[in-house]
């Protein structure tokens, strides 16, 4: 086992719970995890949302998704994904096609490249996930999941 939080941001006193202590270990990790996530996304020309979308629109096949769409699937709060969408559109990686049917529908759909590079990132992300998260015994990686779904499920009820 590492370094506790208060040894590593050399904290003398205790925390004034453990609730504090459980939120400044989540921020930390977080902020750690999104650091490495940074670092290796841009190693290939992505940010982490980019390739939130790349994931986003595999996923949703040859029809594609709207902007709103892909807005309410993103891991994170986005304000302006037309302008990531713009941008993700003039490096190749994605086009937004009017639908015949619907006018007012813009579905945005992967290019082969696009598409060549989130294919390519599976094996890469697996091996950063498995760095970061390889060490935990899958009961302790189901015990993660659940308490952080149980956290997120109580910040939505606010």
């Amino acid at each position: 086992m590492g370094a506790t939080l208060r040894d590593e941001i050399h904290q003398t006193p205790p925390f004034q719970s453990l609730e504090e202590e459980a939120a400044l270990n989540l921020y930390r990790t977080t902020h750690l995890l999104a650091e490495a996530g940074e670092f290796f996304y841009r190693q290939h020309g992505l940010t982490p949302t980019q390739y939130n979308v790349l994931r986003i629109l595999r996923g949703a096949g040859d029809t594609g998704l709207g902007r709103n769409d892909i807005r309410e699937r993103l891991l994170g709060r986005m304000p302006d994904v037309t302008r990531l969408l713009d941008k993700m559109e003039e490096a190749g990686l994605v086009r937004r096609e009017r639908s015949a049917a619907d006018r007012r529908s813009v579905p945005t759909v992967l290019t082969a490249r696009g598409r060549d590079l989130v294919n390519a990132l599976d094996e890469p992300v697996a091996a950063l996930q498995q760095r970061q998260f390889g060490h935990l015994t899958r009961g302790q990686l189901h015990t993660l999941i659940e308490t952080l779904t149980q956290v997120r499920a109580q910040l939505a009820q606010k």
